[in-house]
């Protein structure tokens, strides 16, 4: 029962603090191979893990058939992986009546998709933990954003998960899950 308390007092501090969120989330991702992760990457701008809105890429065109997204940090769900390449959506939090929330991607029909290549050093950093069926938190109880660092062949089995999913040079290198109740 105290953890189920401990549980949704971490999601009320997650929903009630963007602002904590990113800034949390900013020191690990900015610290790269410092912090013990092997993926070096620029930092980026990392968003509201629990924005209202769908991320936009302008310079991307839908119209030319499903491929990476430009570098930078996208809010989103990987939907499908399949020899190496992920296929990912933007997803936003559409606030619940009867329950505190959940993730939405885009209408169906909507052509809002990205295909990339998962790094081979990917940092996969889990709110689940690393076994095959989920187990405990593993999650900052500040940002509600995995910290359990779990080898790629895990990744490459789990999909449908809320994460903060970067992009560079074309290649997936880091996915951050978001833990949801």
């Amino acid at each position: 029962m105290r953890g189920l308390l401990a549980a949704g007092a971490a999601v009320a501090v997650v929903l009630s603090s963007g602002v904590a969120a990113h800034a949390a989330y900013a020191a690990p991702a900015a610290a790269g191979a410092s912090s013990g992760y092997a993926a070096a990457f620029p930092k980026y701008k990392a968003p509201k893990p629990f924005g209202t809105t769908f991320q936009s890429d302008p310079k991307h065109d839908f119209t030319k058939g499903i491929h990476s997204r430009h570098d930078g940090i996208l809010r989103g769900r990987i939907t499908e992986i399949r020899g190496g390449v992920a296929e990912y959506e933007p997803i936003k939090w559409k606030k619940g009546t009867e329950t505190e929330g959940y993730f939405v991607g885009p209408p169906e029909g909507d052509a809002m998709a990205y295909a990339s290549p998962v790094a081979k050093d990917v940092v996969y950093l889990s709110a689940f933990g690393c076994a095959k069926s989920e187990g405990a938190m593993t999650v900052n109880r500040n940002t509600g954003l995995g910290n359990k660092r779990c080898p790629r062949s895990v990744l490459m089995k789990r999909d449908g998960k809320p994460a903060l999913i970067t992009v560079y040079k074309g290649k997936i290198v880091q996915v951050r899950e978001i833990w949801t109740p």
